[in-house]
């Protein structure tokens, strides 16, 4: 997959390509489904298939005290991206600038200059351009002039077939529900993998070493959707991309404290020889959230919490071995 940028130059397509537009957060089953549709139609049509996607949440700029958290980071949604096979991902720059623009002028330079569009594929619910002008009617008033086609894709379900309306769909803000309600099951789900979020393993207390479980705490950055505070059974990945077994603590600790004020993600890596001897360290790594095992608690002694603490990687080692 090539990947352009604002300002790179375009790659030539000579033919014309199939576009979709979209945040894409967390390249779902939803998206996917969108970009079946737009694979089918290039391949019927001899064109390239093109994604339009952008290097930050529109709603951070347009709205940032309610912007919501990201599924995916821009470097994981371009990962995801070429795996599902996308021949261009032109990535646009979203400013306040970008946000003023008219959804007129957005369609003439990057969908018809950039793009070369001849068919754009998008959900019927989508809106782009100032004041979110920019949907399904205004692309087909544009269509004839600049000559492309337009096909609205409706939401879907999980079985990947269109829902009526009031049905369960498949969306990023479904699944940012689900992992606020600590359902992973069913954002795991929509998402059609581990919900995975990245960060960089920092320096803890060590208060888990010392208890015999060591930890990488994963310094996950604030604007990153992670899971409701509990146990899980995960896969760490290093650098390399080796994956390991982990049990993971995401909370405050209450057994400790009782005013942390944020949320702790501590990866505790199993059956590596001897977890204590990793050197994890200010290294980049990315945790995979597999099965909820337990909400958080807070026990009423140490010994009661380093029973349990064995329990639980007991539990994450078993669902993570059957996998």
């Amino acid at each position: 997959m090539q990947v352009v940028r604002d300002g790179d130059e375009i790659p030539s397509l000579a033919a014309g390509s199939v576009v979709t537009i979209g945040a894409y957060d967390g390249v779902h089953l939803g998206h996917r489904f969108v970009i079946a549709q737009v694979q089918a139609l290039a391949a019927s049509k001899g064109l390239a298939t093109a994604v339009v996607t952008f290097d930050r949440h529109p709603a951070a700029v347009v709205r940032p005290e309610s912007a919501p958290r990201l599924l995916t980071d821009l470097d994981q949604k371009l990962e995801l991206l070429e795996a599902i096979g996308v021949d261009v991902t032109l990535v646009v720059r979203f400013d306040e600038v970008r946000a003023k623009e008219p959804a007129e002028d957005f369609v003439a330079e990057v969908l018809v200059r950039s793009l070369g569009a001849e068919v754009v594929v998008v959900g019927d619910d989508f809106h782009f351009g100032h004041q979110r002008r920019g949907n399904v009617e205004l692309l087909r008033t544009l269509g004839p002039a600049h000559g492309f086609e337009v096909t609205p894709v409706h939401l879907v379900g999980l079985d990947g077939n269109a829902t009526p309306a009031g049905a369960p769909k498949v969306s990023s803000t479904a699944i940012r529900a689900a992992l606020a309600a600590g359902d992973l099951t069913g954002a795991n789900a929509m998402l059609g993998r581990p919900h995975e979020v990245r960060g960089v393993v920092g320096h803890g207390d060590k208060r888990a070493r010392d208890l015999g479980f060591p930890t990488a705490n994963v310094q996950v950055p604030d604007d990153v959707c992670l899971p409701a505070d509990g146990i899980y059974a995960a896969e760490y990945l290093r650098p390399d991309g080796v994956a390991l077994p982990a049990a993971v603590s995401l909370g405050r600790r209450p057994t400790f404290y009782d005013d942390q004020p944020f949320s702790l993600l501590e990866a505790h890596v199993l059956d590596t020889g001897s977890p204590a001897s990793l050197d994890l360290y200010d290294e980049p790594a990315r945790v995979r959230f597999v099965q909820h095992l337990r909400d958080e608690l807070k026990f009423d002694s140490v010994d009661a919490l380093v029973a349990q603490m064995g329990l639980d990687c007991a539990e994450a080692r078993a669902i993570l071995a059957a996998r």
